[in-house]
C-alpha cells in the first residue's frame, strides 16, 4: 500500500510539474508583437537613433518590465539610400502596450536629448513605420537564438507573406500552424525569433516572421534542406495550400551590440 501511494504521488507531482511548466510557457508567450521602423537618410540619424535606443529607449522599457527587445540592422545598411533600424517589442496585452507607451513617451520628453529635441529642419529620421501583430497559435515564446557566431555574421532574416484576399491569407496561417511549416521549421533549427500575423500595417493582409542562423552559408544550407525535405513537398503539394501567398518581401539583418535578442 505505501508503495501504491508513493506511486500516485509520483504521478501527482508529475502532472503538477508538467501543468506548471505549460503555464510558465505560455507566461512567455506574448499577447502581442510590436515592430518599428525607422527610416533614415544619412549616418548622422543613425547615430541619433542607435544611441537614443541604447542609453535612453531601451532602459526606458526594460524599467516598465519588458526585458527582451530586440534591435536589428539590414545587411549593407551603411551604403542604402534607405537605411533602416528595426526594433521588436513584446508585449502581455494591449493595456500594457498602452501604459507603457504613454509612460515611456512621457518619461523620454522630459528627459530629451538629440533624439527628442532633434530640429524641424534636421530630423532624427525621415520616416517611423510601426507593424502591430499578434504571435501564431504554434508560436511558445519569444527568445534569444543559441548562436556561437559574432553578432557581425549572423544572418536574422525578415520575411513578409502578401495574401491576394484576406481568405487566401487565412489559409496560409492555417498553413503555419495547423498545417505544420512551423514544426518543420524547429525541427530543421531555423532558430525561428518570432511568428506574426499584422493586425495593423501597410501591407495587409500579410504575416511577417524571422529566422535566425549562425551566418549566410548556414542560411543557405538550412532553405536547401527545407525545400527538398518531404514533409515540406508534401505539404506545399497540398491542393487546399495552393496560392495563399501573393508576394514575399525578404530582408536580411543583423542584430546591433545591444539588442537583447
Amino acid at each position: 500500500m505505501k508503495q501504491l501511494h508513493l506511486v500516485l504521488l509520483s504521478v501527482l507531482l508529475s502532472v503538477c510539474l508538467g501543468s506548471s511548466q505549460a503555464a510558465t510557457a505560455m507566461a512567455a508567450r506574448p499577447a502581442y508583437l510590436e515592430l518599428k521602423v525607422y527610416h533614415l537618410k544619412t549616418s548622422r540619424q543613425e547615430a541619433v537613433i542607435d544611441s537614443f535606443l541604447q542609453h535612453q529607449y531601451l532602459p526606458a522599457l526594460h524599467a516598465a518590465g519588458i526585458a527582451t527587445i530586440g534591435v536589428f540592422k539590414p545587411i549593407g545598411n551603411d551604403t542604402a539610400a534607405d537605411r533602416r533600424i528595426y526594433v521588436l517589442t513584446p508585449y502581455s496585452s494591449l493595456k500594457q502596450w498602452e501604459k507603457v507607451s504613454k509612460e515611456t513617451t512621457a518619461k523620454l520628453l522630459t528627459a530629451g536629448g538629440a533624439y527628442v529635441n532633434a530640429a524641424h529642419n534636421s530630423p532624427a529620421y525621415s520616416r517611423l513605420e510601426t507593424v502591430f501583430m499578434k504571435p501564431f497559435e504554434q508560436m511558445t515564446g519569444l527568445a534569444a537564438p543559441q548562436h556561437n557566431a559574432p553578432r557581425s555574421e549572423r544572418v536574422y532574416e525578415l520575411r513578409s507573406y502578401e495574401g491576394a484576399s484576406e481568405k487566401l491569407f487565412r489559409n496560409k496561417l492555417q498553413m503555419f500552424n495547423a498545417g505544420g511549416e512551423i514544426k518543420l521549421f524547429s525541427r530543421l533549427d531555423f532558430q525561428a525569433i518570432f511568428y506574426g500575423e499584422v493586425v495593423f500595417g501597410s501591407k495587409m493582409p500579410n504575416l511577417v516572421y524571422m529566422t535566425s542562423f549562425p551566418n549566410m552559408q548556414a542560411r543557405e544550407a538550412h532553405w536547401k534542406a527545407f525545400g527538398s525535405d518531404p514533409e515540406w513537398k508534401k505539404l506545399s503539394a497540398l491542393p487546399e495550400y495552393q496560392n495563399n501567398v501573393s508576394h514575399i518581401d525578404i530582408t536580411f539583418l543583423r542584430p546591433t551590440d545591444y539588442s537583447d535578442l
